[in-house]
């Protein structure tokens, strides 16, 4: 059904559809990196962060996925 709505919206007004996206994918960034900062320390909390920034860059989600799987595999 949000991907009925999503087409829609496409169709419509492609703008207002591209700042609706953007506009929830940054908040939904900003709050993930204000949940690593409250919950990890400052050196993992900066690895961690600059992971996400550097896989939205780079289009590779799977820097981001070997960053949360070190952590783990650290805390085992």
């Amino acid at each position: 059904m949000l991907d009925e709505l999503d087409q829609m919206l496409v169709h419509r007004d492609p703008n207002n559809f591209i700042e609706s996206r953007a506009s929830h994918v940054i908040s939904g960034a900003i709050n993930l990196i204000r949940y690593i900062r409250d919950h990890y320390d400052e050196e993992v909390a900066g690895d961690l962060e600059r992971r996400l920034i550097n896989s939205i860059k780079s289009q590779d989600p799977e820097k981001f996925r070997r960053g949360v799987r070190k952590l783990n595999d650290e805390n085992k």
